[in-house]
């Protein structure tokens, strides 16, 4: 199994505790944040952040995947669903565990509204400063779950590439300063820890002679 919790080399703002698990869909990414709990020793006193919306008798396949994603988690977890994931996290005695950065950014922008997307931006990276800043100060383990998005055709509405942008962007951030951070592809998990980070300021560049 993949360590967890050796700080990234690059940077100042290290979020010591925390390890990132990002995939596609269906890649096992959230199994695979499950288990790195037990690399913790402590199954125990788990805080599951559950930031999607809730089960809805009009829509029976949403309600088969929040099933199948409480079923696993073991009786000893305590679930809270929320959209406040920073004060959850600041708030946790023990492990935190938050699935997923995805559906959490959407109900931000349900909050702020998509009518006014500008708006609903401006609320993500407001929301996004506070998750970072909570995230380097958390003194017990946190593993965040997160989609990749963008790896194929840009969205044709407005909205889904406001929702595309957002979340590579906030992906990047909290990738940015986690401790460790895991890829899982096709069931496959490649540890991108060590990996150079994408500086969000790059100086000026001169072109070769």
């Amino acid at each position: 199994m993949i360590s967890v919790g050796a700080p990234a080399t690059t940077g100042n703002r290290r979020a010591r505790t925390t390890t990132l698990v990002t995939g596609p869909v269906r890649s096992g990414k959230s199994r695979h944040a499950e288990d790195l709990l037990a690399d913790l020793g402590d199954r125990a006193g788990v805080t599951y952040v559950a930031t999607g919306r809730r089960a809805d008798p009009s829509d029976p396949e949403w309600n088969r995947r929040v099933e199948a994603h409480r079923v696993r988690r073991p009786e000893t977890w305590r679930t809270l669903e929320t959209s406040d994931v920073a004060g959850a996290i600041d708030a946790a005695t023990g492990p935190v565990l938050v699935d997923c950065l995805g559906t959490w950014l959407t109900a931000l922008v349900d909050d702020a509204g998509w009518d006014d997307l500008v708006v609903a931006a401006d609320a993500v990276r407001r929301e996004a400063d506070r998750l970072v800043e909570t995230l380097c100060a958390a003194r017990v383990p946190v593993i965040i779950v997160t989609n990749e998005v963008g790896w194929s055709l840009v969205s044709t509405t407005p909205s889904g590439r406001l929702f595309q942008d957002e979340l590579g962007r906030l992906n990047a951030r909290v990738a940015g300063v986690a401790a460790r951070v895991h890829l899982v592809v096709a069931g496959r998990v490649v540890d991108l820890s060590d990996a150079p980070v994408v500086p969000r300021d790059p100086g000026p560049r001169t072109l070769d002679a």
